[in-house]
């Protein structure tokens, strides 16, 4: 059997990431990360910060290396830094850390317009660089950036960099394609070439998202031998962002028997959520493996697929992610997708009242209301009552109103058996002005209205607050007092239809 190649993983979002506009981790916060990708994710490597950019960023760092260094993990923490002297490597003392990417021109381009210097110019700085790193007992990496216009438009000068670069005692050469701007092919060409010609070298490929091929580009990158791979949290990065950490490793672990990793799935969602509250960039609800909607069958078809041999299934299972699968409730909704929800709740219907339920959900949905599975029960509930009383009486017309300095006003019309009534009031609130007109109507027939005692709302435990409200209202008539409720995505609607219940039950 062939031994499958291992791919180190290095996350950069604590560096990387951090460049997303409008994010700034704290020093406790970056600690924190930092312990969770390196002991529950298990990634192999963390880039923390970049050197010289805040006194912030300098505690951040003294943090998390103490930390490490009591975990007997300080060899996997790295620092950005750059070809300046001895200012980074002054500020890696005082850090504590022990392992330095340096930053150095991977392109004719950026090495002629921003440094204006020859090759031999900036590998002479870089030699001397790299010699003091080493005296000062720090490992050292080389990032090449914007090496991949360096392999499309210069790539003598990457080669001649190369040749430069394995005389040097350096670790690893990190390939960025820094604009995001490589197609698949290119990534796997690009890196191929430069594999199979300094086999010594370790190559690791930093992938940008700005096409959306970050993850295409990764697979493509390792296919071609590269020994690491950059990846960031929820895909945090400057412009588009980075290639993100769960999907890609998901992508390698299902399409990718040969490689090897060392990342607990099971983490990836925990440590996404707590960049997203770290972070306050909120993960799109269909951002594949960590997003809310991603494990959510709609289609009713689909939930009674999942039902007949998980027909609707792939290898994505949430369980992996420590993360469980659901059936959403919307106007796509069939039987098949109530019925798995109500089994989560414990709750079993007749055929009939599930037909009934169902048909209410898809009411709800063309409504644009979204419907949980806390919200169940209520749904249940208000249209089994509702079809349980026969509509002697049935409000046909309303319209409220309320301004501003004015009385709130209410117009209806109602039916009464066989006949039909209009009237208008005003009240202290709209239903109150809903009443009122109703009371007219009523007394027009010589009819008196129970005395209303009580009046609650809510909204059900762990539901959604714009999808449904219900409404429970006390009635008295003589010495004895009976309840109606009223389900809606809005509260006084919702009043109104636990009062036309109230209606109908009169004798």
């Amino acid at each position: 059997m062939k031994t499958r190649r291992y791919i180190e993983i290095m996350d950069t979002t604590l560096r990387d990431g951090e460049q997303t506009s409008g994010v700034s981790f704290s020093a406790s916060e970056k600690l924190a990360l930092a312990q969770v990708l390196l002991t529950e994710v298990k990634v192999d490597r963390v880039e923390v910060a970049s050197a010289r950019v805040s006194a912030g960023e300098l505690e951040a760092v003294r943090q998390i290396t103490r930390w490490a260094a009591g975990m007997g993990l300080l060899d996997r923490v790295e620092v950005l830094t750059f070809v300046d002297g001895q200012a980074s490597l002054d500020w890696m003392r005082e850090s504590g850390a022990k392992v330095m990417n340096l930053l150095t021109k991977g392109s004719m381009n950026h090495l002629t317009h921003q440094l204006k210097k020859t090759p031999d110019q900036h590998f002479g700085d870089i030699q001397q660089m790299v010699s003091q790193a080493q005296l000062a007992g720090f490992q050292i990496n080389v990032y090449l950036e914007d090496w991949s216009n360096g392999m499309r438009n210069s790539p003598g000068y990457v080669f001649q960099f190369l040749d430069f670069l394995q005389t040097q005692p350096i670790r690893r050469v990190l390939l960025p394609d820094t604009l995001g701007v490589l197609t698949p092919a290119e990534s796997y060409q690009f890196v191929h070439q430069l594999v199979n010609r300094y086999p010594a070298l370790h190559f690791d490929f930093h992938a940008h998202n700005d096409y959306d091929l970050g993850v295409a580009n990764v697979m493509e990158a390792i296919r071609a031998g590269a020994h690491g791979i950059h990846l960031t949290v929820n895909g945090l990065g400057e412009r588009a962002g980075n290639a993100p950490l769960a999907s890609t490793l998901a992508v390698l672990h299902d399409f990718m028997p040969e490689v090897k990793l060392g990342v607990v799935e099971k983490s990836l969602y925990q440590v996404s959520k707590i960049v997203e509250t770290f972070s306050g960039l909120r993960i799109p609800d269909n951002k594949p493996v960590v997003g809310d909607n991603v494990f959510t069958q709609t289609a009713g078809i689909h939930a009674d697929g999942d039902k007949k041999n998980n027909l609707y299934f792939n290898a994505l299972l949430p369980e992996r992610f420590g993360r469980k699968r659901s059936y959403a409730l919307g106007k796509t909704s069939g039987k098949a997708n109530i019925e798995n929800n109500l089994r989560e709740l414990g709750i079993q219907l007749s055929d009939d009242d599930l037909r009934k339920v169902t048909q209410r959900v898809i009411e709800l949905g063309d409504q644009k209301e979204v419907v949980t599975r806390e919200d169940l029960p209520y749904v249940i509930a208000d249209v089994l009552n509702t079809n349980a009383v026969a509509s002697r009486v049935e409000v046909l017309n309303y319209v409220l109103t309320h301004s501003k300095d004015l009385k709130p006003s209410a117009t209806l019309r109602v039916r009464i058996d066989s006949e039909q009534f209009e009237e208008n009031a005003q009240g202290d609130g709209q239903y109150d002005a809903f009443m009122n007109a109703l009371k007219k109507i009523y007394s027009r027939k010589k009819l008196v209205l129970p005395e209303l005692t009580d009046y609650a709302v809510r909204i059900p435990t762990g539901g959604r607050t714009d999808a449904l409200c219900e409404t429970i209202i006390t009635w008295k008539v003589k010495n004895h007092e009976f309840k109606t409720r009223g389900l809606d995505s809005d509260q006084t609607v919702s009043a109104i239809k636990a009062t036309q219940k109230m209606l109908n039950t009169l004798d």
